[in-house]
């Protein structure tokens, strides 16, 4: 619930209820706001929903930080739901012809087999969600830091 000013009322009441469900819910069906959850989430990456087909992972990229340049067999889509960054994409590592800076709403696609990365160029943290298709991370990956990510 909103007060006049705009502040948030039982913020904490709000947050506790959301931290308590980030986790991966999939296979089962779920229905939820994306944006508070994307926005609340302070993991590098947490696996939100795993299914048979695609996940969507929730990601939080420090300032200065970035995903790291990587390739995927499947597609994906990334959302900025908050921040400022640089998104590159190419044929292959070295070639990263797409270049473009994103912020607050923009949605990257980055097909099957394109090298690709993300860096926070803002003075927050980058919040993000990614769908991935077919899944990419194991069912629950977490990852609090980019030091925890495997690639």
């Amino acid at each position: 619930m909103m007060s006049c000013n705009g502040n948030r009322e039982n913020d904490r009441t709000e947050r506790a209820r959301i931290d308590a469900v980030l986790k991966d819910h999939g296979p089962a069906p779920l229905v939820v706001n994306i944006e508070d959850y994307t926005l609340e989430n302070e993991n590098f990456r947490l696996v939100l929903w795993t299914g048979e087909y695609l996940q969507v992972a929730l990601m939080s990229i420090p300032v200065g930080g970035e995903i790291g340049l990587e390739v995927h067999d499947g597609d994906q889509f990334l959302r900025i739901e908050s921040g400022r960054g640089r998104a590159m994409m190419g044929s292959t590592r070295d070639a990263l012809t797409i270049i473009k800076d994103v912020e607050d709403d923009y949605a990257i696609f980055v097909p099957a087999g394109k090298w690709h990365n993300l860096i926070n160029t803002g003075n927050t943290p980058l919040k993000i969600y990614s769908i991935y298709a077919p899944v990419e991370h194991p069912h629950s990956t977490v990852h609090r830091t980019p030091e925890c990510d495997e690639h």
